[in-house]
C-alpha cells in the first residue's frame, strides 16, 4: 500500500492586542479584502482589562468563532537585557527591582536574536488566566517587538544615524540603533506634542545626533501632527513621517482603518 503523507494546516493565529486601556482583536481571513479582519473593541471603564476580555467572549465577533490558537500583543514596561548577560532564572527578579509597582503579574520575555537582547515584559496574571481559558496554545509577546524589528531593519537603510519615535495609545516609544544593537530604547507619557517634541529632542541630544545630517523618523497616532513636525523643524533639517502605505508599497493590509502599526507589522513581518 503506498502511504501519501498530508501537511497538517495550521489555523491561523487570533491576534489579541491588549493596551493599557484598550483591546483589539485581528486574524488572517483570504476571504477579506485586506486578507485580515481587524475588530477593536470598547471597554467599559468601571471594570477591569480582564473582565472586559471575559465580556468581550461574549460579544465581539471575532472572538466567538472557536480557535486554537492565539498571539497576545502586551503593551507593558520592557527591561531590555543583552543577549550574553541574559539569565532566565534571575529575568523576574531584575524586573520587579527595575519595575517595583509590577504586581500579580507573570514575568515573560521575547528573545531578539537580531538585537542581541531579550526582552522582558509583564502580563497580568489574571488577563493571562482568562486568555488560556479560551487558547491551548498561546504566544505572548511585547506589542512593540514587530516594531522594534522594523525599526532596526530600516535603520540600514543609507549612512546617516536614525532617530524613530512611534506613537500609541497616547504614548511615545523611542528607539536607536548601532549595528545589531540598542543604542536607545525608552518609553514615555506623550498625550500631548509640547511633551513629544520634548522627549524627541532630548534623547536627540543626549545621542549626540547631528542635526544638519542625521534623520528622525515619526510615525503612529501623532498628537496635533502639524505643530509637532514644524517645532521639530525648527532645530532638526531632516524629520520625516512614516507612510505606512507608501513603505509597504500599498500592501492591502495598510489599508485596513485604525489598525496600529504594530498589529499591521505583526501580520506582515511574523
Amino acid at each position: 500500500m503506498e502511504t501519501i503523507d498530508h501537511p497538517i494546516r495550521k489555523t491561523p493565529r487570533k491576534t489579541i492586542r491588549v493596551a493599557k486601556n484598550s483591546l483589539a482583536f485581528a486574524i488572517v481571513d483570504e476571504r477579506a479584502e485586506a486578507g485580515v479582519i481587524y475588530e477593536p473593541y470598547i471597554t467599559k471603564s468601571g471594570i477591569s482589562l480582564p473582565a472586559n476580555l471575559r465580556e468581550a467572549f461574549k460579544t465581539a465577533e471575532l472572538l466567538l468563532h472557536e480557535n486554537q490558537r492565539a498571539l497576545v500583543m502586551i503593551d507593558s514596561p520592557v527591561l531590555m537585557v543583552p543577549i550574553e548577560e541574559y539569565d532566565a532564572h534571575q529575568q523576574e527578579e531584575l524586573y520587579v527591582h527595575s519595575f517595583p509597582e509590577t504586581d500579580k503579574c507573570a514575568i515573560l520575555s521575547n528573545p531578539l536574536p537580531a538585537l542581541n537582547t531579550v526582552a522582558v515584559f509583564s502580563m497580568n496574571k489574571d488577563l493571562k488566566l482568562v486568555i488560556d481559558d479560551h487558547f491551548p496554545d498561546v504566544k505572548v509577546i511585547s506589542l512593540m517587538q514587530p516594531v522594534w524589528n522594523y525599526f532596526h531593519q530600516r535603520s540600514f537603510t543609507g549612512v546617516r544615524r536614525k532617530l524613530y519615535g512611534y506613537f500609541h495609545d497616547n504614548k511615545l516609544e523611542i528607539a536607536s540603533f548601532d549595528k545589531n544593537r540598542f543604542k536607545f530604547c525608552n518609553c514615555f507619557e506623550a498625550a500631548h506634542s509640547r511633551d513629544a517634541a520634548y522627549f524627541l529632542l532630548y534623547v536627540w541630544k543626549q545621542l549626540n545626533l547631528d542635526e544638519e545630517r542625521d534623520e528622525m523618523h515619526i510615525v503612529g497616532t501623532i498628537p496635533d501632527k502639524e505643530w509637532l513636525l514644524e517645532a521639530l523643524r525648527h532645530y532638526l533639517r531632516n524629520v520625516f513621517v512614516i507612510n505606512p502605505i507608501a513603505d509597504f508599497n500599498r500592501a492591502p493590509i495598510t489599508k485596513v482603518k485604525n489598525m496600529p502599526l504594530d498589529m499591521m507589522l505583526s501580520f506582515m513581518k511574523g
